[in-house]
């Protein structure tokens, strides 16, 4: 009499298959395991791969005769791990890749029987998770360790193993199961003693932990095991840690670099071209400028200085006429200037030399100085 999820014969399986989700890296556990009444061993057992429609099947282990053969792609990296003697044909997957994904199927064969037990598996991969962990001092981190089996497995132990670069060894972690008494043990040690949590569900065989309170010396290598039975699941992650966070707050906005845009970028670059272009001739109009302002402003001072002095005109004369007269008003015009220029309280003595002149010869000259002068002298000389 036969149970399980098998069927009798070389049919499909007669119900939906379960299904593996794991990382890349990690490993998986698929059961095989034939239940059945009659005291029967197993003779042969085929494990295979079909990826899908249009990929060929592939064989991935068989054994026979107490012999297991991993094949292809597949050496180093698949085990079976059930006890054959129980009828317990399950297969260890180490080490997952992408191309790993697709269903898996488990044909089992007694010995003395013609019958073939099925089983299929289906598996798929997602990306790797990051072996390598950031966090700051002071902050709390959590590390994954989730061991993927269709099979209940009950977890006898889970461990975490800290090295660092110049420590040794030591325990972070230690969680252990006894089955005959059901008790329970979870213990954080050393310098990570009341700093380790455990966060997963030890009944899914998740033995993830949490580390508080994280210090510079933790950084290291940390290994999980997780013991299900003889069977041993390991897996290392790299912890890096660097200095306190800053207390500024930094704004997703501000962390965004600048990026201008082809629009930006042309209209930009124009501008450059238009300034380099026009910068001569707006060089030509500021000196044109300046040239302008300068003979304005000495026209002004002329004018200006016209104006402040009301003594200097120009007056049209004749040759002869203006010969005589800077020869009369130039020593007085000088005088006057000299007295506005140099004031004196004392007035200035003036001196005068008289010469004897006989009258004819006095009013000969006086006779052509008058017709020189036009009909008269200078008020001056008549005081004389």
């Amino acid at each position: 009499m036969v149970s399980g999820d098998y069927s009798l014969g070389l049919n499909d399986l007669n119900v939906s298959p379960p299904e593996l989700t794991v990382h890349v890296g990690d490993s998986a556990l698929m059961g095989c395991v034939f239940q059945s009444t009659e005291d029967k061993c197993i003779f042969k057992i085929d494990w295979t791969l079909s990826p899908g429609e249009h990929a060929k099947d592939e064989y991935v282990l068989y054994y026979y005769s107490n012999l297991s053969v991993p094949i292809g792609r597949f050496q180093n990296r698949v085990h079976l791990m059930g006890d054959i003697l129980c009828n317990d044909g399950s297969l260890l997957l180490q080490d997952v890749q992408e191309a790993d994904q697709g269903t898996y199927i488990c044909e089992i064969r007694l010995k003395g029987e013609s019958q073939v037990f099925k089983k299929a598996v289906v598996l798929h991969v997602l990306p790797e998770e990051p072996k390598e962990l950031m966090v700051h001092v002071g902050g709390l981190i959590q590390m994954g360790c989730v061991f993927q089996s269709t099979e209940v497995k009950h977890v006898t132990k889970v461990e975490w193993i800290f090295s660092g670069r110049r420590a040794k060894e030591e325990i972070v972690f230690r969680y252990y199961h006894k089955l005959r008494m059901s008790a329970e043990y979870s213990q954080s040690w050393g310098h990570f003693q009341n700093r380790v949590n455990l966060v997963g569900d030890v009944f899914r065989n998740d033995g993830s932990i949490m580390l508080q309170g994280v210090r510079e010396s933790d950084g290291g290598n940390y290994t999980c095991s997780i013991h299900l039975g003889n069977l041993v699941f390991k897996k290392t992650i790299v912890l890096h840690v660097s200095p306190e966070e800053p207390r500024t707050l930094v704004t997703p906005a501000a962390l965004r670099p600048l990026v201008l845009g082809g629009n930006q970028l042309v209209i930009i670059v124009g501008i450059v071209c238009a300034t380099i272009l026009l910068l001569p001739v707006l060089i030509l109009i500021v000196k044109k400028t300046c040239g302008n302002k300068s003979s304005v402003n000495s026209t002004v001072l002329v004018k200006n200085t016209k104006k402040t002095n009301p003594e200097i005109k120009e007056k049209p004369c004749h040759f002869e006429r203006c010969e005589e007269e800077k020869h009369i008003y130039s020593p007085i015009i000088v005088r006057e200037v000299i007295e506005e220029e140099e004031p004196s309280e004392k007035s200035e003595a003036t001196y005068m030399t008289m010469h004897p002149v006989w009258p004819s010869l006095r009013s000969d000259r006086n006779n052509s100085l008058e017709k020189k002068s036009g009909g008269g002298m200078p008020k001056t000389q008549q005081a004389f």
